[in-house]
């Protein structure tokens, strides 16, 4: 064990996949939409309504009812995951490094099916991961309740602001279906949830609450950044919307995790503080390869950097402030739309 956790969201530091974005292209008719729709509506729960015991991300939960009508099983699930996977940039370089860094763990809202997948391809411990535990074969709609359910999604992509109608769908007309003795269980891993798996890996690796670097992109991060950022530990937004940015102590925003792999380096072998100091330092040099050497950059990392970065068009790297915040904002919505498209860049 080390003294030190790295934590970190998947999809946004790790990969350029929204599984169950992706799921609900595939395998549902105007499924895209349907699903950006809900998305919209999670956000508006979480963070207009701020909806008693209801966590962002539980667009997994809510999108749940359209899959099973769809016939979709835990292999159809387990097979499109493994074969749609689409890494960041140095990301699976970034968690070979840190396995002998940090203690390291993936918290991720995502289905766990997708997890596994992903721990498999970047040689990753799966016991290392927390993620929504969903098993669909459990999940069934009687040929009624298929019909509505059908119903009720061309209501939606029919009136896609109509959160009194989702409102009325999703705890009214749903909860009396018998799926929904099922789908109350599943406990989504997103926002609250995220921040519990932390106080978990605080205590399995029995290390200091201020020895903790969390990073993540969206809405689902922001209340376990908030807890790294109070506890003075490391706070990081990558390539994040404005949930993050908000909440979080330092910006990235990067194509690459080899950015990520810099700082996790500094921290792993020093403190807080330095990581702060090299950031401002960073901003203000004129030779970064001089300021690698001192602040003692592994080699391997360092040239990744500057074989990546070799046009000189460095990566953002900055603490954030109410003076930068939408300079950084902006650009940071910019590269998230770029790596990982425009659809997935504007989910929350």
């Amino acid at each position: 064990m080390f003294e030190k956790s790295f934590i970190t969201d998947c999809e946004g530091p790790l990969t350029l996949n929204d599984n169950a974005f992706e799921l609900a292209v595939h395998f549902i008719e105007e499924g895209g939409e349907l699903f950006k729709i809900l998305s919209l509506y999670d956000d508006y729960l979480v963070d207009i309504v701020k909806k008693d015991n209801y966590k962002a991300g539980n667009t997994l939960k809510l999108v749940l009812p359209f899959f099973v009508c769809e016939n979709i099983k835990n292999d159809d699930l387990v097979n499109f995951s493994q074969n749609n996977i689409y890494a960041v940039d140095e990301s699976k370089f970034l968690l070979k490094y840190l396995k002998g860094a940090m203690n390291t763990y993936i918290v991720s809202t995502s289905y766990g099916q997708y997890i596994e997948a992903l721990s498999n391809y970047m040689d990753f411990p799966f016991e290392n991961t927390f993620y929504t535990k969903v098993n669909v074969d459990a999940l069934s709609l009687n040929d009624d309740e298929i019909k509505k359910v059908t119903e009720f999604k061309q209501k939606i992509l029919d009136n896609p602001d109509d959160y009194e109608l989702f409102d009325d769908i999703f705890f009214n007309e749903i909860p009396k279906m018998g799926i929904y003795d099922e789908i109350k269980k599943i406990d989504v891993v997103g926002g609250e949830g995220k921040r519990l798996a932390i106080d978990e890996i605080i205590k399995r690796d029995a290390i200091d609450i201020n020895e903790i670097l969390y990073i993540g992109d969206s809405i689902t991060d922001v209340e376990p950044l908030e807890f790294a950022r109070k506890n003075n530990g490391i706070s990081i937004s990558f390539n994040g919307n404005e949930y993050p940015l908000k909440v979080a102590e330092i910006a990235i925003v990067s194509p690459s995790a080899i950015t990520t792999c810099v700082i996790a380096n500094i921290y792993s072998k020093t403190n807080k503080a330095n990581v702060l100091k090299f950031i401002g330092d960073y901003n203000n040099s004129d030779n970064l390869s001089e300021l690698f050497d001192s602040y003692e950059i592994d080699l391997e990392i360092k040239n990744k950097f500057f074989d990546i970065f070799k046009d000189e068009n460095y990566p953002l790297i900055e603490i954030i402030d109410e003076n930068n915040f939408e300079d950084i904002l902006k650009l940071s919505k910019d590269m998230r739309n770029n790596i990982r498209g425009q659809d997935i860049g504007e989910l929350g």
